[in-house]
């Protein structure tokens, strides 16, 4: 979990809004950038199409988010937003399970408080009759709406159950894209993984009741920021004979940086105070993928006439020489910006950036990528 003192609440109203909105603006994007590495070879389809669900929900939780603090700052009785300023920009990770908490609740809600139309007749007798501010009103309202927004669906919660996408068969074998997600504790931010797998049991695995539940509580425990990839594939490997992990990727949406919101240090919070950007277009936004791979299949000794096959992952080279070692075969990096501050970016040249990928946003909203 978050050190406390990572941690600051938006005490104002408009600060918040604000906050909101920027995230709106970011959110609206990231579907853009999958879509471009999609045609950069670099996504398939069904990648793009598991990311595009997964970014959508996080749009989803940010615009419920959004009206659950809407009046935050105005009434004593709207709660404040807390956010990681020091390192991911993100709501904390304890935001996550209090709308998990509210979701179980949000049919009791609905069915017990006023619908839309009659806020809305009761705040327009006060406005006329009473010459007021319906304040409180207000935040009936906006709450009526945070769990109407949470009864649809669809949000990206702080887990995301393992999921298995039919890929047909190679060499007899049946072939799954396993994807889930989760709201890391440790990081406090959205964090996404793909595992392509082949299967050599009996019954298909999403069908199979034995294995599949199982395999489901084996990679939700594990997705875990500070584990490797190869922590996670070769114990999967090890604990399902019959399930052979090929390909193993995970995606890190964030940091989010901002000068207004956050206080991270380094090149991208220097380029954003050259930039002097305005409202809306003061940030810029990370994406990792880590991806570790199978090389070969070893044969190992099960029992006294059985053998089961191992997978032996390809690990980055360059750990391997005495660099650190990242626990996969390849990392990428890539940062999405607004165009003022690329420009910024591109003129100071800090270290390091050279083999990052930048996705450049535009004023009009389109996405360009430079290396």
């Amino acid at each position: 979990m978050t050190d406390a003192s990572q941690e600051t609440a938006l005490h104002d109203t408009r600060v918040t809004r604000r906050y909101f909105r920027k995230f709106e603006a970011i959110t609206q994007h990231l579907g853009r950038v999958a879509a471009t590495m999609e045609a950069e070879d670099r996504l398939s389809r069904d990648d793009v199409d598991v990311l595009a669900r997964y970014l959508v929900g996080l749009t989803y939780t940010f615009k419920a988010l959004g009206l659950k603090y809407l009046f935050a700052g105005r009434t004593p009785e709207a709660s404040q937003l807390r956010i990681d300023r020091d390192e991911s920009g993100f709501p904390v990770f304890s935001e996550l399970l209090e709308m998990a908490s509210d979701a179980a609740q949000a049919e009791r809600h609905l069915g017990q408080g006023r619908d839309p139309e009659a806020l809305k007749d009761e705040m327009m007798r006060v406005i006329l009759g009473d010459l007021e501010i319906p304040t409180k009103l207000q935040f009936a309202m906006s709450q009526r709406l945070y769990y109407e927004e949470m009864a649809k669906g669809q949000l990206f919660w702080a887990r995301n159950d393992p999921e298995a996408i039919w890929r047909g068969t190679e060499g007899g074998r049946r072939r799954f894209l396993i994807h889930w997600a989760v709201y890391d504790s440790q990081i406090n931010l959205p964090t996404i993984y793909l595992m392509e797998l082949e299967d050599s049991g009996k019954v298909a695995l999403p069908k199979d009741d034995r294995r599949w539940p199982a395999a489901q509580a084996h990679l939700s425990a594990q997705a875990i920021a500070h584990l490797k990839l190869v922590t996670i594939a070769r114990g999967f490997d090890r604990d399902f004979d019959d399930l052979h992990p090929k390909r193993l990727r995970r995606f890190h949406i964030g940091p989010m940086y901002s000068n207004a919101f956050t206080k991270q240090t380094g090149p991208l919070s220097e380029v954003l105070a050259a930039a002097r950007a305005p409202a809306g277009q003061d940030w810029a936004l990370a994406w990792t993928e880590e991806e570790l791979v199978s090389e070969r299949v070893e044969h190992e000794k099960s029992g006294w006439f059985g053998t089961v096959e191992r997978e032996i992952f390809a690990l980055d080279m360059f750990a391997q020489q005495g660099a650190v070692d990242i626990g996969a075969s390849s990392v990428s990096r890539s940062v999405i910006l607004p165009q003022r501050a690329y420009q910024v970016l591109s003129e100071r040249r800090p270290p390091g950036f050279s083999e990052i990928r930048k996705f450049v946003v535009s004023p009009k909203g389109r996405v360009l990528s430079y290396r």
